[in-house]
């Protein structure tokens, strides 16, 4: 768990995916677009992955992925993020971060 609270809050914007998951591939894509260059974490290719994922349960991430952080706060998944973006908020919320500039 100490391992994944630093994983999140190193920086603004933190992603933790799956290669296999088509709604991580979605979600990493509308951060891009946006210009912003998120931290991503691969649970299916880097060590340690499924130990990473039990932790995100644990803080109550359902599915845990893909599970977004915006400076260091639990944003959710796919539905959470998407909600945020149809409701305009996701880009304000990005700038306070500092994840986003323009």
């Amino acid at each position: 768990m100490d391992k994944v609270q630093k994983m999140i809050s190193e920086k603004s914007v933190v992603i933790f995916s799956k290669n296999s998951c088509c709604m991580s591939h979605t979600i990493k894509t509308l951060f891009v677009d946006f210009g912003v260059n998120p931290t991503v974490y691969e649970l299916d290719e880097i060590s340690r992955g499924k130990e990473i994922e039990q932790a995100l349960a644990q803080l109550g991430c359902s599915p845990t992925v893909p599970v977004v952080f915006i400076g260091g706060q639990l944003v959710g998944g796919a539905s959470q993020v998407m909600s945020l973006h149809l409701n305009r908020s996701l880009v304000p919320m990005l700038k306070r971060a500092g994840a986003l500039w323009l």
